[in-house]
């Protein structure tokens, strides 16, 4: 075993670590762009350059279908830029915040330090009061819109429409877009803090080696009708993809930091619910591969889809999430609507207060799991790892788990499943992966390698 788990690292230290073939570079991408332009060059050493220009290599995931995921690894000198602060981000996607989700020109960006996305234009950290209209108040809303006055109907009137634009004021504060044709990449220690990432109608982009942290929304919904009692929902991801297409997320590490959804206060008999999820893949995108992240100790995590309607989803959402590494999330990891998800040599490590489930079966959704390895707590079995939100079917294929104090076996994850639930899902969603990029591992292997190889920090930058 111990000879395997060498051969295995060895392995994905080779894959990972080296950048695939990338474009002809020019000699002179040197810091050019925002810190460039102020006379701070940031010297960018060769390896990055190169990782800079790297696309997705061919067969690595949906993300590598039609014409592969390349980002900006076209771009001309003058757009190649190092940023340090929001301004700078949004300077080098394009310029205007407000447009920058059509700027198709490729652009490399690279992230040095930490960048808030409550930062004003002049480097000033704002605050939720700051961003709140000035008829908004959580006080006010809270006393207004009590179940024990206002009842089980949905919030309307003078505050919650204050709300509502107090929402628009941090969105157009903290929702950084990106354009089609464009690579991010994080030298180290590269973080982004209290900010969405949004990939909407923006095909062929690269996210990688970024540490996100507390996308938190100010003013969440309050949502009567949402479950028995009524939730919390807050609107902000730390990375979304929207109506985009050919999209590499990886060897990023996505957490809530030192803001976690368990030291939120209770409202209205329910948690304040400030986070959404991690990384949210919705609205018809599709060819995406999610790959050697680190998604830290998060309530909701991978969304695939938001909506039980059938319609333009339908035949969309195809995603593969391949060497992730899941610790301690509670749920979604992923939940799935209508696409073919290919969900194989994971890493999961689960349990404690408020664990719910892995994988949701969603309506239509095909979901093939395979040779993943999940690690449980005391009180999580294997047939609390599937989740049926309306679906039918999922493979589930040489999967392992390690039960609290017991040595890892193989389980069949939907026979342990059907055992305890009813209706039963089927074993066979239908379809099987093609697009898989260098040697698929056996289970027991998994933990070995995406443990300490997967998440920001760990490519040579």
């Amino acid at each position: 075993m111990r000879r395997l788990a060498a051969a295995a690292a060895s392995t994905i230290i080779a894959l990972t670590a080296l950048p695939a073939a990338a474009s002809a570079q020019p000699s002179n991408d040197v810091g050019v762009g925002s810190h460039h332009e102020r006379g701070d060059r940031t010297p960018l050493s060769p390896l990055a350059r190169q990782l800079g220009r790297q696309a997705l290599p061919a067969g690595d995931g949906w993300a590598a279908a039609g014409p592969g995921t390349t980002g900006g690894s076209a771009a001309s000198a003058d757009q190649i830029h190092v940023v340090s602060s929001r301004a700078e981000l949004i300077v080098a996607l394009g310029g205007d915040n407000a447009t920058n989700a059509t700027n198709a020109t490729p652009k490399i960006v690279y992230v040095t330090g930490g960048i808030d996305g409550f930062e004003d234009a002049d480097g000033r950290l704002l605050d939720c009061a700051d961003l709140a209209d000035p008829g908004y108040s959580l006080e006010g809303f809270l006393a207004a819109y009590d179940p024990a006055v206002w009842g089980r109907v949905t919030p309307s009137g003078p505050l919650e429409e204050a709300r509502r634009r107090s929402v628009t004021n941090q969105t157009q504060q903290t929702q950084i877009n990106v354009g089609p044709n464009t690579t991010i990449i994080g030298l180290r220690g590269a973080r982004l803090t209290g900010l969405t990432l949004m990939i909407d109608r923006a095909s062929n982009v690269i996210v990688r080696n970024i540490t996100f942290d507390d996308a938190r929304d100010c003013f969440p919904a309050w949502s009567p009708t949402d479950g028995e009692t009524g939730n919390w929902n807050s609107q902000y991801d730390l990375v979304s993809v929207r109506r985009s297409e050919n999209v590499w997320i990886d060897h990023n590490t996505f957490t809530d930091g030192d803001n976690p959804d368990s030291a939120q206060p209770v409202y209205f008999g329910r948690p304040y619910q400030v986070h959404d999820g991690a990384l949210d893949i919705t609205h018809t995108a599709s060819l995406v591969t999610a790959s050697w992240n680190r998604f830290v100790g998060r309530d909701k995590l991978m969304l695939i889809g938001s909506s039980n309607t059938v319609g333009p989803d339908v035949g969309r959402l195809n995603v593969t999430l391949h060497h992730n590494l899941f610790d301690g999330a509670l749920q979604r990891l992923p939940r799935v609507r209508f696409g073919q998800v290919d969900v194989y040599n994971n890493a999961y490590r689960l349990g404690g207060d408020g664990f719910q489930y892995a994988i949701g079966v969603g309506v239509q959704s095909a979901v093939h799991v395979e040779n993943n390895h999940f690690t449980l707590d005391a009180g999580v079995t294997a047939a609390d790892l599937l989740y049926d939100w309306g679906g039918t079917a999922i493979t589930t294929r040489g999967n392992w788990v390690k039960s609290a104090g017991a040595p890892s076996r193989p389980v069949d994850l939907v026979a342990a499943y059907n055992a305890a639930h009813d209706p039963d899902l089927s074993p066979e969603a239908g379809w099987t992966p093609t697009l898989r990029h260098g040697p698929v591992l056996p289970a027991p292997l998994v933990p070995l390698v995406v443990g300490p190889l997967a998440g920001a920090g760990r490519l040579p930058l």
